[in-house]
């Protein structure tokens, strides 16, 4: 029966098949999970065939790839032997190529090219559970094609979470890897493996183990955003399919996050890792572990520390908001944890705080709101004087919103004697015409919210200010009298003499 097989072999592949060695042929794209590429004209033949499979069987016991022949269709052997021919095609898959070079070794790639679109075929198809043999083989396929070490250049540009721009500039184009057109491919074969219900998990998370898990995370640090954006799913469907190993991933990615921060600051896949765990965050029990609040605090909080929290910004401040849907009692001291990490040079990373305060303020209760309203209010208040019109900007359009006023006008006896002398001294002093006229806005509710008040504070304001200017002029008049003394004294030899 095999003989009838390979006497068939030269003819089915002469014509052929889908291609994947140029890799002018790629498209990137994130609109799916995986997507595929479009094929090459194919240009294999037996002696190709005989190639693999002679590069397969140094990694593949001889005794797996020599029985069956690994290009014979799946519809060609009984449902008893697919299983077989499955482990011998994995086999064959394991060849490496290098994809620098679109026109080396294409007739070679255009065969395993079409293998691993008859793996995914099958394993779309595949009915009842897979033998270990078969997940084991599988799981060694995908190692040997997906890990690799990324050479220096590779990370020498900013990348998307790397680089000092704290995105402000940060316009590198994104590099995309020339062997993508094979790796969406075997990125797809591991997507849709890990969501076979034939893979039985018990079994599965004995080869996809912690060590499987931490090589994958370390592929998140491609240049490639394709690669990346398959990876997060993939990470996503491993998270829900192994209960197990979840602690472990939640470890590791802490692990990534840690270094990245407090380290590196240069890292590709922040965003990616971020948006996986807004949907671990959303899936939390209640009442919440200790091990996810010191997640949020020793993790989340710390991440708007780097200069390039703007890439994935969007990511953390949706984790950190699902964190106060969870429990709301958290909002007090994530705005405690925000002020700690507060820029103080950086104008552009201050905007962003203030959009991510506001919108954590509309999330907050009364009770956590007073825990810390002063720091909160004083901050606000610093970024009301700011020079740079942006910030100062950003900061009176808080007043915008319902709520914000709200929890504000139940607290006017302790927060307008901190914001009215930042308002007064803006409307004296500002540059910007647009910043002028939002603080007049602003006084002008704090006016009607509370006219008495806002004249106490308005008065309390004026005198501050000019006790301020007598304290100076005093100590103006205290520097004169200590130079007119130095000048009347005698000079000698070692005296030390002020020079106008």
């Amino acid at each position: 029966m095999w003989k009838q097989f390979l006497s068939k072999l030269p003819r089915t592949k002469s014509s052929g098949g889908g291609g994947g060695g140029d890799s002018g042929q790629c498209s990137g794209g994130n609109g799916n999970p995986i997507q595929r590429t479009s094929s090459v004209p194919a240009g294999g033949g037996g002696r190709s065939a005989s190639t693999i499979k002679r590069m397969s069987s140094a990694v593949f016991p001889s005794s797996v790839v020599a029985g069956i022949e690994s290009l014979v269709s799946f519809k060609d052997v009984p449902s008893s032997e697919r299983h077989n021919l499955f482990v011998s095609k994995l086999g064959l898959c394991c060849a490496v190529f290098d994809f620098s070079d679109p026109a080396k070794s294409s007739a070679e790639k255009d065969i395993k090219r079409q293998t691993l679109l008859d793996l995914i075929d099958f394993v779309d198809s595949s009915s009842g559970r897979y033998p270990e043999a078969v997940i084991a083989a599988c799981s060694r396929m995908l190692a040997v094609n997906l890990f690799r070490v990324f050479p220096p250049s590779y990370r020498s540009g900013g990348g998307s979470s790397g680089g000092g721009g704290g995105g402000e500039g940060d316009e590198d184009e994104p590099m995309f890897d020339p062997a993508w057109c094979h790796l969406q491919l075997v990125y797809e074969l591991l997507l849709k493996f890990i969501g076979s219900s034939s893979l039985d998990a018990k079994i599965g998370k004995k080869y996809f183990d912690h060590s499987f898990i931490v090589r994958l995370l370390n592929l998140l640090d491609s240049e490639d955003p394709r690669e990346r954006d398959s990876l997060k799913t993939i990470l996503h469907r491993i998270y829900g399919k192994f209960m197990v190993h979840r602690p472990f991933i939640r470890k590791a990615v802490s692990n990534i996050f840690y270094h990245f921060v407090f380290e590196t600051q240069r890292h590709n896949g922040i965003a990616e890792l971020l948006e996986v765990f807004g949907s671990v965050i959303s899936g939390f029990a209640l009442p919440l572990k200790e091990e996810h609040k010191v997640f949020l605090w020793r993790v989340l909080i710390p991440l708007h520390k780097p200069k390039s929290v703007g890439v994935y910004l969007q990511q953390l401040t949706y984790c950190v908001t699902q964190f106060l849907e969870k429990d709301p009692k958290l909002a007090g001291s994530i705005i405690i944890g925000l002020l700690r990490y507060w820029p103080v040079t950086n104008s552009q990373k201050e905007v962003m705080f203030l959009s991510e305060i506001e919108e954590i303020l509309e999330a907050t209760s009364m009770v956590e709101f007073q825990k810390c309203m002063v720091p909160l209010f004083r901050r606000i208040a610093h970024c009301i004087n700011s020079s740079h019109f942006q910030v100062a900007e950003r900061a009176l359009f808080m007043w915008n919103n319902d709520h914000i006023i709200s929890l504000v006008a139940q607290n006017r006896q302790v927060i307008m004697p901190i914001i009215v002398p930042a308002l007064e001294q803006n409307g004296q002093n500002h540059w910007n015409h647009a910043v002028l006229n939002l603080t007049a806005n602003v006084m002008k509710m704090f006016s009607e919210m509370d006219e008495e008040l806002f004249s106490v504070c308005l008065t309390k304001c004026k005198e501050d200010e000019e006790n301020q200017v007598s304290m100076e002029e005093k100590r103006r008049l205290k520097w004169a009298k200590l130079e007119s003394a130095a000048a009347l004294q005698p000079v000698t030899g070692h005296t030390a003499v002020l020079v106008g």
